[in-house]
């Protein structure tokens, strides 16, 4: 049984359902409560929220868990859609892989995070945990459709892809962020690498194959039958039809017509 199976049936039962779902409403909730704030004061409760590792030190552990609840976004109507979508990716991820790995996927991520944070002092926004989340779900179901504006439908492997490009486009302008993003899609290698690379292996194979497949077969010009007489063979002009004499020899039909006629004396 591979590790992973048996890590699910031992502590399986420790998993929290939904945990993708849980996530994106308290993210709702603590945009909802930054805009009832002065602005001093939702800035002093985000900080109050983020991963500072020097704070975590001085015994702030809560910090470890609430830092994946700061927004994204901080426009009520797009927090909302990126809510439900999540939501949905949620779903979809847990009906797929199950509560545990969806836990240990999230789980495996805030801690490597993390321990960015703490020997590196790297600071990695909540939203490349989404991120790996759409990921992973664009991997499993990449012709997915989604409807823009619930009009235009798109498949999802489109939506990760562009989600890929802007991350890529950030690291263009700021090179100094490749490590930490590498690091904080971790999970999503771990999750997927084997298998990109197993697939890349079994292609790899069947290629070989079929280079030796195509090397064994007759070189160009080679030919099965060739009249003893005219030594026209079936490639010169496959309409021939070749039989063998009695001497071991072949003999194309044009020859053995011409034979035959002069036999006959006609």
């Amino acid at each position: 049984m591979p590790l992973l199976s048996r890590l699910e049936s031992k502590f399986g039962r420790f998993a929290i359902p939904g945990l993708v779902q849980i996530i994106a409403l308290f993210q709702v909730l603590v945009l909802l409560m930054i805009m009832l704030m002065s602005k001093e004061g939702a800035a002093a409760y985000l900080a109050f929220l983020d991963l500072d590792p020097t704070r975590i030190l001085r015994g702030e552990v809560w910090r470890l868990v609430t830092h994946v609840f700061i927004p994204g976004n901080f426009s009520l109507i797009w927090a909302l859609i990126g809510t439900l979508f999540m939501m949905w990716i949620g779903r979809g991820l847990e009906e797929s892989w199950g509560a545990f790995r969806v836990n240990l996927y999230i789980f495996g991520w805030m801690f490597v995070v993390t321990a960015g944070a703490l020997l590196f002092h790297w600071s990695v926004p909540g939203m490349f945990l989404f991120q790996t989340l759409l990921f992973a779900f664009a991997t499993l179901f990449p012709n997915e459709e989604i409807y823009i504006y619930f009009i235009l439908p798109i498949k999802i492997k489109w939506i990760a892809l562009l989600s890929a490009g802007a991350t890529a486009f950030m690291i263009m302008g700021n090179p100094g962020l490749l490590l930490p993003v590498l690091v904080a899609h971790l999970n999503y290698f771990v999750a997927f690498g084997p298998g990109f690379l197993g697939a890349r292996a079994q292609q790899a194979k069947v290629m070989a194959r079929r280079s030796r497949f195509e090397s064994a077969q007759l070189p160009q010009g080679a030919f099965f039958h060739q009249c003893s007489v005219c030594k026209k063979t079936e490639i010169d002009n496959p309409q021939l039809d070749f039989r063998v004499l009695d001497s071991g020899d072949e003999i194309c039909s044009d020859c053995r017509k011409n034979r035959d006629t002069a036999a006959t004396g006609g």
